[in-house]
């Protein structure tokens, strides 16, 4: 079904591995297409309760594909050979785009939980992807490079907007205007990384063992909306984030998973929450 990713579920995890390792997984438009997908298929599936992306090889993904860049640098800008990534952003303005309208922050807006399995580089157009995740965890040899300086561009994908909220203006500059080299753990200390585990081969398992818990302990309903609470919350006041915040307590105490969490915990057993997706 796909040629550019692999796809996998093993309850409770959907696994997404950008499967182009002789190219560093380097962003393609079939690409986008298919992480779009599969994303869709795994919010849809009640057997998965969060989703992991990753790369093959020793990149997660090293930006777009060299091939888009030299067709777009010699055309102009203009490019026939894959260009839809840009085509979608043609006529949009600053007073008709929505906060999660842009190319990835509809990952923000999945109602499971996302994990960015930071196996190697992230650069260029990655960068803002995986800051859309939810969380990135990674390794020593996790590396983040903003690489737009070095070719002429500018901050993509509302990077400007994403980096400074996770590092700071001071940091988010220097790390755009220098283009630097961001090892795994100085990531982690700047809070690009939520955590950083010794062993490479870990990574994969540590994600999972991260959802797992989430699925044997918490409501994916709460999950769901708290995740969203956080995300609009950010274009918010304190005072509209706290007012929308009494309305959905008041909701959640009508919900099922009120209950069970109650019960649960007075009974002292693992709670029993329902999933979300299809029936």
């Amino acid at each position: 079904m796909y040629e550019t990713i692999r796809y996998d579920v093993d309850d409770p995890v959907a696994l997404i591995t950008l499967d182009r390792p002789e190219a560093m997984n380097a962003w393609t438009d079939r690409m986008d297409r298919e992480i779009r997908d599969a994303i869709a298929q795994a919010e849809a599936d009640r057997a998965v309760v969060g989703i992991i992306i990753t790369g093959a090889g020793r990149a997660f993904c090293a930006g777009a594909d060299m091939n888009l860049l030299s067709d777009l640098s010699s055309n102009g800008g203009n490019s026939d050979g894959g260009g839809a990534a840009l085509a979608d952003a043609e006529g949009r303005t600053e007073s008709d785009a929505g906060d999660f309208d842009g190319r990835f922050p509809y990952l923000m807006m999945t109602s499971k939980p996302i994990i960015a399995a930071i196996n190697g580089a992230v650069a260029g157009m990655a960068f803002p992807f995986s800051l859309c995740c939810d969380l990135r965890i990674g390794t020593a040899n996790s590396l983040f490079l903003t690489a737009f300086a070095q070719r002429g561009l500018i901050a993509e994908w509302g990077l400007s907007w994403l980096l400074p909220q996770l590092v700071g203006p001071s940091v988010a500059l220097d790390l755009l205007m220098s283009s630097r080299r961001v090892m795994g753990p100085e990531a982690r200390e700047l809070g690009l990384l939520n955590h950083m585990v010794d062993d490479p081969d870990e990574l994969i398992p540590y994600c999972r063992n991260y959802i797992t818990d989430l699925a044997q302990r918490c409501s994916p309903t709460s999950m769901a909306i708290m995740k969203r609470q956080v995300y609009t919350n950010l274009h918010r006041g304190l005072g509209a984030a706290e007012a929308e915040a009494t309305r959905l307590m008041v909701e959640s105490f009508n919900r099922p998973d009120f209950a069970e969490g109650v019960q649960s915990f007075i009974q002292k057993r693992p709670p029993e929450f329902g999933r979300l997706g299809n029936d």
